[in-house]
């Protein structure tokens, strides 16, 4: 009974699944926990919306080598980021940082809202202060002829 708990509870509750390999790791625990603490910040550029920790691409394993060199090589936390975005761009950090053109990025939401909700207002203030159009009236002739109609 407790197998088959286990075994059901381990399929509803899945682990993350880390594509770290064996001969990736780094002897000194120290610095094995920095380079998976920048790599759990650095984007796959294969897999998009994955780590560099989580993906088995190939690139993803190039990245957590090159990490790891830098690291070993007596490089900072940053000066590693800024080694990698220096040949990748910044696409490879998954949260990007809100300086250069990016504020715009993340501006252009709140604004366009801002924007559709006063062309909003302007259309509905236009329409309610709008008359409506009048329909002319039945000339003399039409409604003779409306009542002739009506009467068969």
């Amino acid at each position: 009974m407790i197998r088959a708990f286990a075994f059901v509870l381990m399929l509803l509750l899945p682990g993350v699944a880390l594509a770290v390999q064996p001969d990736e790791v780094l002897d000194n625990p120290a610095l094995e926990e920095r380079a998976r603490d920048i790599s759990k910040g650095l984007r796959c550029p294969v897999c998009q919306n994955e780590s560099i920790d989580e993906s088995n691409a190939n690139i993803a394993r190039d990245l957590r080598l090159i990490v790891r060199e830098r690291l070993v090589a007596g490089d900072s936390d940053e000066e590693v980021v800024d080694f990698v975005v220096a040949r990748y761009g910044e696409f490879v950090l998954l949260q990007p940082t809100v300086t250069g053109a990016n504020w715009l990025l993340y501006a252009a939401g709140p604004l366009m809202l801002i924007l559709a909700g006063g062309i909003g207002l302007l259309y509905l203030r236009g329409r309610a202060t709008g008359t409506a159009p009048q329909e002319d009236a039945l000339s003399d002739a039409e409604s003779a002829r409306l009542k002739e109609i009506l009467k068969d």
